[in-house]
């Protein structure tokens, strides 16, 4: 098999499509297309739409959804533009058949939307599973690149040179946003993600029981609970972790 690639890095230039602005595009087009007397002038008239669902599919004041601290800020996050674009690399080989892009995940992912929206047959990401334990940079900007972030709080100077001896900000269990803080980094990137599926598109998450819980509700969210495949569950040590008698793996 050939497992050669080539290695892209990102690079400023351009900017990309707003995200969210062409996924609204998409469901104007949608509407215009399935029910046009909601469409006025390239707008959504609201009432009409009211009119055509009926109030029994209108949502009450209170109604079922997942919310966390930081959730408005997180959608902010998918409206960003990036003005960077994708530089390959000077060691490329001549041919290939992979790419492997180097760069921080959410801004890639922005770059991916102009060429890839709706292209991509299959997605793995495997996010930090937030045991209290591992690490993830998520800094009020959590856009920044670990390197500039490290500058910034005087991890690293601006040499280069480690300051600390932790290369991480770890996301404590004590912290009164544990779990909101990790919800607000995978929102943008899920959404952003979703963006580049095809129709038949699949995407597959790892997780552990910290967060499996959450990353249902929140894909749910995101793909729509009916788009919900399955979850398969692994043996990642056969003995387990005794908890009181119940051996979880």
């Amino acid at each position: 098999m050939d497992t050669s690639h080539h290695t892209t890095e990102i690079n400023e230039l351009g900017h990309s499509p707003d995200a969210q602005q062409e996924r609204q595009q998409q469901l104007l087009n949608l509407l215009r297309q399935t029910a046009p007397e909601v469409i006025s002038d390239n707008q959504l008239n609201l009432e009409r739409l009211k009119e055509l669902m009926g109030e029994e599919r209108l949502a009450p004041a209170e109604h079922y959804e997942l919310s966390w601290a930081g959730k408005k800020d997180a959608r902010r996050e998918i409206q960003k533009k990036t003005s960077h674009t994708l530089r390959p690399d000077a060691n490329n080989p001549e041919s290939a058949q992979h790419m492997l892009i180097e760069g921080e995940n959410l801004e890639v992912l922005r770059v991916l939307q102009k060429s890839y929206y709706g292209k991509v047959k299959m997605i793995y990401i495997d996010p930090p599973y937030n045991t209290g334990n591992d690490s993830f940079v998520y800094p009020d900007d959590y856009s920044e690149t670990l390197d500039e972030y490290q500058k910034r709080t005087g991890e690293k100077n601006e040499a280069g040179f480690l300051n600390k001896q932790s290369l991480w900000k770890k996301n404590s269990k004590e912290s009164g946003q544990y779990h909101s803080a990790w919800l607000s980094m995978m929102y943008p990137r899920l959404y952003l993600a979703r963006n580049l599926l095809r129709e038949d598109g699949v995407i597959f998450i790892s997780i552990d029981d910290n967060e499996v819980a959450n990353l249902k509700l929140l894909c749910d969210e995101v793909f729509g609970e009916d788009n919900f495949v399955g979850q398969i569950s692994i043996v990642g040590n056969p003995r387990g972790r005794d908890y009181g008698g119940i051996a979880r793996t």
